[in-house]
């Protein structure tokens, strides 16, 4: 064309080459032949418009919109619904009200093309009240129109309007298609609608509606995930022959939030050996599999990993990885991949923030937060909440008051029930109890079942019984199903010798069938983690861990430990509560990691409940007497044992 002069002198090649680019997201092409056509149509302008709005250039679909009006040339309905998406994706409300008034002024607003675009428009505002109205005053919709209202529903947070609306349109005679379904099993898996759930996976089954629709494949697996039906959403991902990486991810982070972090990693691992592509999601999740079980040496294997893959300029990643390392208890890593980081943001710096409280070095942990304000970072409410989270587990209690106190003041912040909480937590832990109790009567917002919960464990710390009781029962009527609560209560009334209070409490648990989590430890020996009950002998080497646990007895009896049977909140004889304590998941854990590593080498534990007393100074003890470090992570926090003394100073 441009050899024979057509494209100088035939308009119309010109116009067709010009859209033909645009269609494929030339745009540059598509720009310059656009600026040598004189005689610009509707089609010409129309095909621009959309290839900007269709590639992310929205902003420069608006402006050439804006240049075919002055230009005198009318808009139509194949111009408006790329305009009106451009709005959308740029939350450009003004514009886009401007843009709806102009398509009411042109009589358009009854095309259902347009009024499609201006459903989906409205909806990325947020604005489904607007969005609704429209849509009930459509004189005609077609599927677009409702699958629109549906996943609008479930994107803006409100899943249980997007099930009315398919409701209504199966009353409507309406027959659902693969983009309906995945509207619908979102909501599902939101909802943690398993009934219906299923009822849509056997309408796929039954219809045969996209099944081999890898996106319709991937939605089930999650709905079933997220409903913690793992055996159905296993045997659909294994069922898939060519697995996508969303497929995997899907499977990964189903067992990860579900507690199995095991099969998390396994799963993982199979990903890598065959070959599927890795993402940022993938490296997330996996990182918080290693965090549950305390997998240092498998995280620094992804780690390793991820870095070749070329994630390791990733600030979500990088975040990640902080997260990981200070939950697997070495800080010295959390803070060297936070040094790394290029273009630090808030997240990053609430995660070394909230590393250091974890740890109980509440000085570094202040430190942290100052150096972000003089970096000119504004705090927002994550940072306060883990910094003043950091205060509790310090014991700073003048330091955290200052902050809570400053925070509207200096930044703007409104406290939130999350700041409130670690505030009557660090009063309570500190012995200000009754001031504790003041704030949370005085609180500017209604006290929620982790405040009355952070106060009732203040209580039992410093056995205040009568306050105990209140905040129990509050925690009670807000959180019936918190067995925690209940289980604090009853050891408060244990350590007191209450006896038929004791079995009042235990009563009520049955009663309410609720089960109290057996005791569960895990240690990592050679990149291999294992996992400890509580008396458990379904270990291999069960017979070794409780032979070394008889000597370190022996041993530590030699040394003048004696048993803290107030730990045992059972009604039983002193020497049976002494047995009791020798079975603790962490002692198994420790005993075992004791075998099975060489001199010198730091052992490291997770445990899912708080450590008791007893463990605790037995712990101390043994990190002295086998010359080891021992890093034990706990339902609240991390316990450094070293040389005999641990590092939260006795303050947990």
């Amino acid at each position: 064309m441009v050899t024979s002069g057509n494209l100088l002198n035939n308009t119309y090649l010109s116009t067709k080459l010009a859209a033909f680019y645009a269609n494929c997201g030339r745009m540059a092409q598509a720009q310059m032949i656009f600026d040598g056509i004189l005689l610009k149509n509707s089609f010409l302008w129309n095909f621009m418009i959309r290839g900007y709005a269709c590639n992310e250039c929205s902003l420069k679909a608006l402006v050439l919109y804006r240049e075919m009006l002055s230009f005198g040339q009318k808009a139509d309905n194949f111009t408006y619904p790329f305009v009106l998406k451009a709005c959308g994706d740029l939350l450009l409300v003004e514009t886009g009200r401007r843009v709806h008034s102009e398509v009411v002024v042109s009589g358009l607003e009854s095309d259902i093309y347009v009024a499609n675009a201006l459903l989906a428009m409205y909806s990325k505002f947020g604005d489904m009240g607007l969005a609704r109205m429209l849509f009930d005053r459509m004189l005609e919709r077609d599927l677009i129109s409702w699958n629109t209202m549906i996943s609008s529903y479930v994107k803006n947070n409100n899943p249980r309007k997007a099930l009315e609306v398919f409701e209504e349109m199966g009353k409507a005679g309406l027959k659902a298609d693969g983009t309906t379904l995945l509207g619908i099993l979102s909501a599902c898996a939101e909802l943690l609608a398993l009934k219906l759930g299923k009822e849509i996976h056997a309408y796929v089954v039954r219809k045969s509606v996209e099944i081999h629709n890898e996106f319709l494949t991937n939605s089930l697996i999650e709905m079933y995930c997220n409903c913690k039906s793992l055996a159905y959403s296993r045997r659909l991902f294994d069922g898939v022959k060519l697995k996508d990486t969303v497929s995997w991810n899907s499977m990964i982070r189903g067992y990860e939030q579900n507690g199995d972090a095991f099969e998390s990693l396994r799963l993982f691992c199979r990903m890598i050996m065959e070959g599927a592509e890795v993402d940022e999601v993938t490296i997330i999740t996996i990182l918080g599999a290693c965090d549950q079980i305390n997998a240092l040496q498998f995280g620094m294997s992804v780690h390793s990993c991820l870095v070749k893959k070329g994630f390791g300029a990733n600030i979500i990643v990088g975040t990640a990885l902080i997260d990981m390392y200070s939950k697997c208890g070495s800080l010295s890593c959390s803070r060297r991949v936070f040094d790394e980081i290029p273009r630090k943001n808030l997240v990053a710096w609430s995660a070394m923030i909230s590393g250091y409280g974890a740890h109980g070095r509440g000085e570094e942990a202040i430190s942290c937060y100052h150096e972000l304000v003089a970096n000119n970072f504004t705090p927002d409410e994550g940072v306060l909440t883990s910094v003043l989270s950091a205060c509790s587990h310090a014991g700073l209690v003048n330091e955290g008051k200052h902050i809570f106190n400053r925070m509207t003041i200096e930044y703007n912040v409104k406290p939130g029930l999350a700041h409130y909480s670690c505030l009557v937590d660090l009063l309570g832990r500190a012995g200000h109890v009754d001031e504790a109790y003041e704030l949370i009567k005085t609180m500017e917002v209604k006290p929620s079942s982790d405040i009355w919960a952070a106060f009732l464990s203040a209580c039992r710390l410093h056995k205040n019984v009568k306050l105990a009781e209140v905040s129990a029962q509050k925690v009670f009527e807000m959180h019936p199903k918190g067995v925690g609560s209940y289980i604090c209560l009853s050891n408060i009334y244990a350590s007191e010798k209450r006896w038929d209070d004791v079995e009042r409490v235990r009563a009520m648990v049955r009663s309410k069938g609720l089960k109290k989590p057996p005791g569960c430890s895990f240690v990592e020996v050679d990149k291999m983690v294992h996992r400890f009950l509580v008396g458990d002998k379904s270990h291999p080497q069960t017979h070794d861990v409780y032979a070394k646990l008889k000597e370190l007895n022996l041993r530590l009896t030699e040394a003048g430990y004696k048993p803290d049977t107030t730990s045992v909140f059972y009604d039983v004889e002193e020497e049976v509560k002494e047995k009791m304590l020798w079975d603790h998941s962490e002692r198994l854990a420790i005993a075992f990691a004791l075998i099975n590593t060489g001199p010198g080498t730091t052992i490291r534990i997770t445990k899912n409940l708080r450590v008791c007393d007893d463990c605790h100074t037995v712990t101390k003890m043994i990190s002295e007497l086998m010359n080891r470090e021992i890093i034990m992570r706990d339902i609240h926090r991390f316990h450094h044992f070293r040389h005999g003394f641990c590092s939260c100073g006795d303050y947990w």
